[in-house]
This record gives structure tokens, sequence and C-alpha cells, in this order.
């Protein structure tokens, strides 16, 4: 089955009074995707703002294997993953 690959920077929220953070996820789809099922699957996201796509696009296999190794050394993901961990053990 083919895929399509999608960069959206998301803001997320809880980072101190009325402050924000901008963080680029890269996630992979079925071919057929389209922008709309992409924003109904981030809006639901843990952590993300109401409104929270800055901006969104597809990318090439490459950028997206790119992207996911970077997603993995951003330190604000790695203390959300941790926490959303944490909560589903409990």
């Amino acid at each position: 089955m083919e895929q399509s690959f999608w960069r959206v920077v998301l803001s997320y929220g809880h980072v101190g009074y009325r402050n924000e953070i901008s963080v680029a996820r890269h996630l992979e789809f079925s071919k057929y995707a389209t922008a709309s099922d992409v924003l109904h699957e981030v809006n639901n996201m843990p952590g993300t703002k109401n409104k929270c796509v800055c901006s969104l696009y597809t990318i090439s296999p490459l950028e997206y294997r790119d992207g996911k190794q970077s997603e993995l050394e951003n330190f604000y993901l790695q203390d959300l993953f941790v926490n959303k961990e944490a909560e589903e053990i409990c």
C-alpha cells in the first residue's frame, strides 16, 4: 500500500502562562489522504492548542525519515511522550 507523507507545524500549549511552542510533526497517511484528513487527525493530538496548525504540506519519503529522526531528538516531544505513556499506565 502506498503512503503519503505530511509535515505539519503545530502549536503546543502548557509551556507557561499564555506561552506556546511550535513543533514540526511528520506524519504518514494513506496515498489518498487529503489535507482535510490530516487536519482532522492533528486536531485530536494531545497537548495541541485550539487552531493548532501553523503549516501543512506533503513531503517526500526521505524528508519524512529525516523528520521522524528530528522528532526523536526534540526535548519537548520526548517529555510529551513520556507523560502520555505514564498516564496510560495509571
